[in-house]
C-alpha cells in the first residue's frame, strides 16, 4: 500500500511517502515559512523523486491537529482535495499521537504537546505498550501549570516531547522535578512517516467532505466574532 503523508499542523511541515514496510521519501523542514506556498511543491517533489505519479497512491494520510489552526487547515484542505480528485482513501491521525511515536520505548509516560499560547498546550498522555504507543488519556487544550501538576500525580517518568520545549523548560523542571525527562532536540521534531505507518491499520473516512480537522478550541479571531455577538444581542 502506497501511502502519501502530510502534515502542516504545526511549525514542522513534513511530508512522506511509504510503500508497505518501507519509507520511500520523506522531507522535513522546520521554519518559519508559509505551510500554503510550500506543501503542494514538497508533495510534487517528492512523488517525483520516488518516481510516483499521484494515480499510483493508494491512501492519503494528514495529521488531523491539533495545532496551529491555519496549519492544520492547510494540510487537512490540501489532504481531502487529493483524496478526493484522486479518488483514494482518506485517514486522519492525531497530530499529538504522531509526535508521540517518538518515544515508542520509552519506559514511562509520554507526554507531546504543543504550545497554544497565554499560557496554554495541546497535549494528552501516551505510554509504550510492547513497542506500541497506546493513549492514556485524550488529546485536550489545557493550562500548562494544571496540566504538569495533574501529571505527577502518577509518580512516574514523564518523557516531554515538543518543538516548544526550550519555551517550558525550566517550569516543567520547577513542577515536576526529577519525574521530567527532557530529550534531546532530535526527538521534539514529529515524523511525517509516521503518520503513514499509523493509518495502515485505521479505517479510511466515510466521507471525504466531511472530514473535519481536530482543532480543540475555536481560531481566534471565530472565539471574538461569537463572543461579540453574544454581546450585541444582550
Amino acid at each position: 500500500m502506497k501511502i502519501l503523508a502530510i502534515d502542516s499542523s504545526n511549525l514542522v511541515m513534513g511530508v512522506a511517502v511509504n510503500d508497505e514496510g518501507s519509507v520511500l521519501g520523506e522531507l522535513i523542514t522546520n521554519v518559519k515559512k508559509n505551510h500554503s506556498i510550500r506543501l503542494m511543491p514538497a508533495i510534487e517533489q517528492l512523488l517525483k523523486d520516488v518516481d510516483l505519479k499521484p494515480k499510483d497512491l493508494d491512501r492519503i494520510a494528514v495529521a488531523m491537529g491539533p495545532g496551529s489552526y491555519t496549519g492544520v487547515r492547510i494540510g487537512v484542505t490540501i489532504a481531502k482535495t487529493l483524496a478526493w480528485t484522486l479518488n483514494k482513501d482518506l485517514v486522519g491521525i492525531s497530530s499529538l499521537e504522531v509526535l508521540a511515536q517518538n518515544g515508542r520505548y520509552f519506559d514511562g509516560y509520554i507526554i507531546p504537546f504543543f504550545d497554544a499560547r497565554r499560557g496554554q498546550v495541546y497535549t494528552g498522555i501516551y505510554e509504550n505498550r510492547k513497542g506500541n504507543v497506546k493513549r492514556v488519556e485524550d488529546d485536550r487544550l489545557t493550562l500548562l501549570d494544571k496540566w504538569l501538576k495533574h501529571l505527577v500525580k502518577y509518580e512516574k517518568p514523564l518523557l516531554f516531547l515538543g518543538n516548544d520545549l526550550e519555551k517550558h523548560r525550566q517550569t516543567i523542571k520547577n513542577v515536576c522535578g526529577t519525574l521530567a525527562v527532557l530529550p534531546e532536540t532530535t526527538m521534539n521534531n514529529p515524523r511525517a512517516s509516521e503518520i503513514a505507518r499509523l493509518s495502515i491499520d485505521r479505517p479510511a473516512v466515510s466521507n471525504v467532505h466531511q472530514f473535519v480537522p481536530q482543532y480543540l478550541q475555536l481560531a481566534e479571531a471565530e472565539a471574538k466574532w461569537i463572543a461579540n455577538q453574544k454581546r450585541s444581542c444582550t
